[in-house]
């Protein structure tokens, strides 16, 4: 992590209306972060997920965003559940759309582009399938095509919402992984949305941790004692290592 501070909360309250959703959150994202973003559904994540994006404005606070007088680009991975059937386009079409907004509204995309999205599939491993159609794709494929279509519009944060939803557990680790990999070698800062606490305390390595008007950040270290979470959750919750990998177990343990 570098110190540059890329977007700040400070003693922001989100909510809609008179309807608060977190209230008083100060916390700081840095250039090269790699942040979980972690709680059930109904907690609050996509508010909070809003604001970051600069699509909600708070009701009190300030949130700013700096990068050394760079303009700070989001690539935002939405859920594929959402795009599931709507493009009757293939792979390489659905990227080029990617780029649409480096070019304008009404002008065509020329070459530049063109080598940008074919660039951006053969940096998620699926250059072979661009002419395959977004909607025969299979999860993993589809998932793969999305992050291709963020890396067009070369940000420097890349935002993903629940990548592995619905996905068996080889195309689950093979996303991590991609993801990861877009990390630690294009150095880009990642905020992973997921409500899987367990998956993804295996891969980052900061959480933004919500929980019903509660919000922790912290280091996986500060974060994942078996005492913050059964606090956290007001439940008993136990945070164990198997050969290496965090487990995070809700419930009484047995044995």
């Amino acid at each position: 992590t570098s110190n540059n501070t890329l977007i700040q909360f400070n003693d922001v309250t989100l909510g809609y209306g008179s309807q608060i959703v977190l209230s008083e959150i100060s916390f700081d994202l840095f250039e090269n972060d790699y942040v979980g973003l972690v709680g059930p559904n109904g907690s609050g994540k996509t508010t909070l997920l809003r604001a970051i994006l600069g699509h909600l404005k708070p009701l009190k606070g300030r949130i700013s965003r700096t990068n050394n007088e760079k303009v700070i680009k989001f690539g935002y991975v939405p859920q594929k559940e959402h795009l599931e059937n709507i493009f009757p386009f293939t792979a390489f079409e659905v990227v080029l759309m990617g780029t649409y907004k480096q070019v304008g509204l009404f002008s065509r995309p020329g070459n530049n582009e063109h080598d940008l999205a074919k660039q951006s599939l053969e940096h998620v491993g699926i250059l072979h399938l661009k002419d395959k159609l977004f909607k025969n794709l299979s999860g993993g494929q589809k998932q793969r095509t999305l992050i291709a279509i963020a890396l067009a519009t070369q940000p420097n944060i890349l935002v993903l919402d629940e990548p592995t939803n619905g996905m068996d557990l080889i195309s689950q680790k093979s996303i991590l992984d991609l993801i990861t990999e877009l990390h630690t070698k294009d150095r880009l800062t990642i905020l992973m949305v997921s409500h899987l606490l367990t998956e993804v305390s295996n891969y980052v390595k900061k959480i933004i941790l919500v929980e019903s008007n509660h919000l922790q950040v912290g280091s996986l270290d500060e974060i994942l004692t078996t005492a913050n979470l059964t606090k956290m959750y007001n439940m008993p919750v136990f945070v164990d290592k198997i050969k290496g990998n965090n487990v995070v177990i809700v419930g009484e343990k047995n044995g």
